[in-house]
């Protein structure tokens, strides 16, 4: 409260200071010194530019290709400038000024209007030189009143209806303003009303390329009592001349369903002005969030191709859909490849994105155009989401450079290389990677996974389908997943081969089923291996090879279906994975491990998290494990995950 009272105290005194110093000056050089006022607007304001040019695009990118949207951007601030300046004119405006500067189109509309004797809504947006236009029009012959909503800036909200009134507009404040609405419609008055910024109470209909929130106001006196509703738009020609162009009254199709009629109505309206602005951009005022209040947002995901990043990435954005499901909205997933057109534009890229700035590179995108195959940038470039989502240091760069383009949040799982944490809004790194303890770094245990019940449960009923499994309780079964070989580690075939007779020894000894599947990772010998042991093994119900035959609900499956599952120890997204479905987790100690990983499986161990022990005793640990069935304990990965995406969403 005391913050604003300052900033509308110094307003103000700017603004009457101003008036004094300006009030001599010839109209020319008036609007001269307000597109100087915007163009420092343009270098300065740099939050609120890239606001305007994140808007900019998303209106426009698809519907106005061929523009050059920095130009636009700069072409606004300009017209801004000049809005705030002429404030200061209004005492000016008279029939002289009127007839030198302003060129009306189709006055005639409201004089025919007025005729019905139930005064009209002049109806508009912000767009154009709104503010001056409204006080020429209470100067054009007929009553004028003028629809307003409290300012934060009382002080200067004052002064300004104040000026307004001296020059002959009528203020009807919106706050417990229906009364003088009436009456000014009983006495054949006009009121000038706005359809944008609806705020939390208006409707919320698609408007500019995204679903907004508009003002209900004038579609509803209309419906209820007959006001005629004659949209308007003001355009800035050049400096101080303007045009105001007055259409005809809108046309309101009434079927008896009022909530029906307000959305559709509303619909045809905005429509009006989208046409204007989508001519003339550089008239509207970019520099609000127009779709704050949408209720369906766009979450993009950077593909590497690697399927573990995919699978975190996915999870991450199940988690953000979640969030925003709370804030009573819905999320769009839309996945993209990230092609490089060879491994040299890869490393280039990254170089370079080494030097990008926060609002530099905005309104650009040379990098991608330059570096990335041609199918995939024109992809980029159509897109417009509210968060961007990637995992690994290689698609880092791409992310902030696309997230600084659209505004979007970016949030990044895994180290972002040498571009530093800053840069992004959220980055998520597993304890195991020993990261830095930063405001933006969400430190989680292990890989990110997300396994909601119903992806159990969905690819559990499959499973169940294939091996002719009717009810839970006719069999209990025993999981083994196998990776495979990376770069700097192979999986040792007589690890394996003790690992699958532990299994086998356990499986006979408590009567449960084995469900085995191997990975795209896993060698042909040790492939050999689970074919020669288990393939004619009496306990194995189901065996799958994905390097010959994969199945969907291979793994979704075998952790619904299992009472433990036992995964080798390389993949940590794997054990992550199998924790989060809350399922018993055992792995085993096997040679050339990383340090990274044996941290990870160390630390899991000591947390309760999973079980771990050698090769040749695994039965003995599973066998305890089955038959005392200690209390589950996993990371609430996901619940850390949520509590800092709400703050940020």
């Amino acid at each position: 409260m005391k913050r604003n009272f300052i900033s509308d105290y110094i307003a103000y005194i700017v603004f009457r200071c101003l008036e004094i110093v300006l009030r001599f000056l010839p109209v020319r050089v008036y609007y001269c010194i307000g597109q100087t006022v915007g163009e420092l607007l343009y270098l300065f304001d740099l939050r609120h530019r890239c606001l305007a040019y994140a808007n900019i695009r998303r209106a426009l990118v698809r519907v106005r290709p061929d523009l050059n949207l920095r130009k636009v951007t700069r072409k606004f601030y300009r017209n801004l400038g000049q809005n705030i300046l002429e404030v200061l004119l209004i005492e000016r405006i008279d029939k002289d000024y009127i007839k030198r500067y302003v060129e009306i189109e189709g006055l005639e509309h409201i004089s025919k209007a007025l005729v019905k004797g139930k005064g009209l809504i002049l109806l508009g947006v912000h767009g154009g030189s709104w503010e001056l236009s409204n006080v020429i029009c209470a100067n054009l012959g007929f009553s004028f009143n003028l629809f307003v909503r409290q300012q934060g800036f009382g002080r200067l909200g004052n002064f300004l209806n104040r000026i307004r009134q001296q020059k002959g507009a009528k203020i009807i404040q919106r706050e417990n303003g229906l009364r003088n609405l009436l009456l000014a419609f009983r006495n054949n008055e006009a009121v000038g009303m706005t359809l944008d910024q609806g705020g939390q109470g208006g409707l919320r209909v698609n408007f500019l390329g995204g679903e907004s929130s508009l003002a209900t106001g004038a579609v509803k006196l209309a419906l209820r009592h007959g006001i005629p509703v004659i949209p308007a738009y003001y355009r800035r020609i050049r400096g101080p001349y303007l045009k105001i162009i007055i259409l005809p009254p809108f046309g309101f199709t009434r079927s008896g369903d009022f909530r029906n009629d307000l959305i559709f109505n509303l619909q045809g309206l905005k429509a009006v002005y989208e046409k204007f602005i989508y001519q003339y951009p550089e008239d509207y005022l970019w520099t609000y969030k127009i779709w704050k209040y949408g209720r369906v947002k766009h979450i993009l995901i950077l593909s590497d191709g690697k399927a573990g990043h995919i699978r975190q990435s996915e999870a991450l954005a199940r988690i953000v859909q979640q969030v925003y499901q709370q804030k009573m909205q819905d999320a769009e997933i839309t996945v993209q490849q990230i092609d490089f057109k060879n491994g040299f534009s890869r490393l280039a890229f990254l170089f370079l994105s080494f030097f990008a700035g926060r609002y530099s590179c905005q309104g650009c995108l040379g990098c991608l155009r330059r570096f990335l195959s041609s199918q995939v940038s024109c992809e980029l470039l159509k897109q417009t989401p509210d968060c961007i989502i990637s995992c690994g240091s290689s698609l880092a760069a791409v992310n902030f450079i696309l997230a600084r383009e659209n505004l979007a949040k970016s949030l990044v799982i895994m180290r972002p290389a040498f571009l530093g944490f800053r840069r992004f809004d959220l980055v998520i790194i597993p304890r195991h990677d020993n990261p830095l303890r930063k405001r933006n770094v969400l430190v989680i245990d292990g890989a990110l996974s997300f396994t909601p019940a119903d992806y159990l449960n969905q690819h559990g009923q499959a499973l169940r389908q294939r091996l002719g499994v009717k009810n839970e309780d006719d069999q209990q079964f025993l999981g083994l997943l196998l990776g495979g070989d990376t770069k700097n580690f192979r999986l040792s075939p007589d690890t394996v081969r003790k690992v699958i007779w532990q299994l086998k020894m356990v499986s006979q000894q408590l009567g449960l089923g084995l469900l085995v599947t191997t990975s795209r990772r896993t060698s042909p010998t040790i492939e050999a291996i689970v074919k020669e042991e288990l393939g004619s093994f009496s306990s194995t119900r189901l065996l799958v090879i994905a390097n010959e035959k994969n199945i969907p609900e291979a793994v979704g499956g075998i952790l619904s279906l299992s009472s433990a599952v036992v995964v080798s120890p390389e993949s940590i997204s794997m054990i992550s994975e199998a924790v989060q479905a809350a399922r018993y987790v055992v792995t085993f100690a096997c040679r050339g491990l990383s340090a990274k990983h044996r941290r990870f499986v160390r630390d899991f161990n000591q947390r309760g998290y999973i079980y771990f022990g050698e090769a040749d005793k695994l039965g003995e640990q599973l066998a305890w494990v089955l038959k005392a069935k200690p209390k589950m304990v996993f990371p609430d990965n996901v619940g850390l995950i949520q509590n800092a995406l709400k703050g940020l969403l």
